[in-house]
């Protein structure tokens, strides 16, 4: 079982989350009664609607990620799951993004809430500190 399939078997369980296709076409999404907020992409990728706000608030921490991307004017972040520490740093960004869906209303619609999928390109952590 890959780190991206652990990290959605535990958050199909979360009563403010329900799965179904992704709007972009590629993977699994979960949503909340407002927006899409988690996209799976592959075994490792993930995709999460965390809002503006939110990447505002938080983006010191983000930046300091070697598991965070972000996309100048998303909304999205792209996390790469490499670890088991990965999985939670997603399970803790899924909290603070439903929080700030829910304090936002009502979803922005799809051509203002693209995820970042073929946007980021995640190299390897040790392919990554080898050339830099």
């Amino acid at each position: 079982m890959t780190l991206a399939e652990r990290a959605l078997e535990r958050l199909e369980v979360w009563p403010d989350l329900s799965a179904g296709p992704s709007s972009c076409g590629a993977g699994r999404a979960l949503r909340s009664v407002h927006s899409e907020i988690v996209h799976f992409h592959s075994g490792r990728d993930v995709d999460l609607h965390l809002t503006v706000p939110a990447i505002e608030r938080f983006h010191a921490d983000l930046v300091a990620s070697t598991a965070v991307r972000l996309v100048p004017g998303s909304r999205w972040v792209t996390i790469h799951l490499d670890c088991d520490a990965d999985v939670d740093l997603l399970m803790s960004l899924v909290s603070v993004a439903l929080k700030a869906h829910l304090a936002q209303g009502p979803g922005e619609g799809p051509h203002l809430a693209s995820c970042n999928f073929h946007r980021v390109t995640v190299m390897p952590r040790d392919h990554a500190d080898e050339h830099g």
